[in-house]
């Protein structure tokens, strides 16, 4: 059993799961590393993103962030030294999020070696289809790393079907219409499509993008068996380091409020 299945199961009938979000190498690395840690302690799985400079999932936080990496010398191949840290510290799941460009570069084999190397055990890649991504996907799954797949409110029948079959550890599904970024409150369509894909889908549902605050936590893990929080957490960090407070313990904190409304 994997460490996301084992996690899955682990909060089963016990609330959701919480998979925080970081920018990895944001501020710099070694704050960055900081900030993984203090979600780690709260969180139940962190997702990492690699920085790429024309996100197309991304809303004007996460960007922001990127651009910060970017420009303090951030590189791809210094997420596998991260999560290797990370790994040692910590036996909670460890994924990557990235965009196909960084996959492509380096090659679907060299990529998915080094992750598996580093500990990583899944890896998000939004804009890549799974029409397209068969020589990617057969690489993670010789390095037994789970490919998560993604299901939005558009996403018609036929393909919540194939997508929730291809996917590997949990079916990462759209709470917005559009990009991340800080929203008010769930949509109203949120509940119908979380029912229409679990009738297509016999995988862990995860609800991400929007979700910001303790009550839409509380919401959204009624309706899934994970929620997925990056630009509320990824603002709190960089609103502590715009005031010269401690982005780690910002970020955290904010963590464990939102683990605490999901119980």
């Amino acid at each position: 059993m994997s460490r996301i299945d084992a996690m899955f199961e682990t909060v089963h009938g016990n609330g959701a799961a919480l998979i925080a979000y970081a920018t990895a190498g944001f501020p710099d690395p070694r704050v960055s590393l900081r900030i993984a840690a203090a979600l780690l302690e709260h969180c139940d799985a962190l997702e990492l993103g690699i920085p790429f400079s024309d996100p197309v999932l991304d809303g004007p936080v996460i960007q922001e962030s990127s651009r910060r990496a970017l420009e303090a010398g951030f590189r791809v191949r210094d997420v596998f030294d991260m999560t290797g840290t990370l790994r040692e510290r910590s036996g909670k799941p460890l994924m990557l999020m990235t965009y196909y460009n960084h996959v492509h570069r380096m090659g679907h084999g060299a990529f998915a070696a080094a992750a598996a190397d580093a500990g990583v055990d899944g890896v998000l890649v939004p804009d890549l289809p799974p029409e397209e991504g068969e020589a990617w996907m057969a690489a993670a799954e010789g390095e037994g790393l789970d490919n998560v797949l993604f299901a939005s409110m558009s996403t018609p029948e036929h393909r919540l079907r194939s997508v929730g079959g291809l996917t590997r550890g949990f079916l990462y599904c759209f709470a917005v219409r559009g990009t991340t970024g800080l929203r008010e409150g769930l949509d109203a369509e949120v509940g119908p499509f979380m029912r229409r894909v679990r009738a297509c889908s016999h995988v862990p549902l995860a609800l991400g993008l929007g979700i910001s605050d303790p009550e839409q936590c509380r919401q959204a893990g009624r309706l899934a068996e994970g929620v997925v929080v990056g630009s509320a957490l990824v603002k709190a960090a960089m609103d502590a380091l715009d005031s010269g407070d401690d982005p780690a313990a910002r970020a955290g904190e904010l963590a464990r409020a939102l683990k605490a409304a999901m119980y």
